[in-house]
């Protein structure tokens, strides 16, 4: 029992859930007081309010109900690791397409998958199935392209979908200094353990997201080695 409430908390921890989580445990200590006490109708009170508490906590809790359920089906059974030389043409391909893109003033959004399937992500798009090219990068990215405002996510090594929809980050403390395509992708890495780049528009830098950690202002040579380490640890 107690190692199951250890898990709760570490689920918790990090969220704004923690705060609610708190205001229960310190109801729940109040009730005992209460009927350790014998205060009847405070006793009466919170028996009449942990009555219909399943509802409110499905309401207070739904962000991490939801992912925690998606925690439990995202994994997949059947892996398909990329072979070292895939990742080093993946990583170079794509470094060179962001490469273009800045010096165009243009902005993107991609996601890497690794072991946590972005599938429901990928049905959100446009489904490509294309290799991963620098030149077709720029110009799913390019302005007046109907693809141009969603993700692109590079599944088993080639280019799955465009277009795609991902999970806005609701982290508040997030500086204001990033836009949709950064929120964007914190949110889907707060939610897979997927390796996001983000190119931004407006400051013409590079930036990878990975489990919710910045990398940011990356060079080119540096983007390259960043994506090609994060990948690699799949297969090691």
């Amino acid at each position: 029992m107690w190692f199951l409430i250890y898990q709760i908390a570490l689920f918790f921890e990090g969220t704004r859930a923690l705060q609610a989580l708190r205001g229960i445990i310190v109801l729940l200590l109040a009730f005992l007081v209460f009927k350790k006490f014998d205060f009847g109708v405070l006793s009466w009170l919170f028996e009449k309010l942990f009555g219909i508490s399943v509802i409110a906590i499905l309401i207070i809790f739904h962000p991490e109900i939801r992912m925690g359920l998606t925690q439990i089906g995202k994994r997949q059974i059947f892996k398909n690791n990329l072979k070292d030389e895939d990742i080093i043409l993946l990583s170079r391909q794509i470094s060179m397409g962001c490469e273009n893109l800045v010096k165009n003033k243009l902005g993107a959004l991609i996601a890497i998958e690794k072991n946590d399937s972005l599938v429901a992500y990928i049905q959100s798009g446009e489904p490509i199935d294309a290799l991963v090219s620098a030149d077709l990068i720029e110009a799913i990215f390019t302005p007046n392209n109907p693809l141009h405002d969603g993700g692109l996510i590079i599944c088993r090594g080639r280019m799955a979908a465009a277009g795609c929809i991902f999970p806005l980050a609701v982290n508040q403390e997030l500086s204001r200094v990033f836009g949709t395509r950064h929120r964007a992708a914190l949110g889907l890495s707060e939610e897979t353990d997927a390796v996001l780049i983000v190119v931004s528009e407006e400051r013409h830098d590079i930036s990878i997201i990975f489990r919710g950690k910045f990398y940011k202002d990356l060079g080119i040579a540096q983007l390259e080695t960043k994506i090609k380490e994060l990948l690699k640890t799949e297969n090691e």
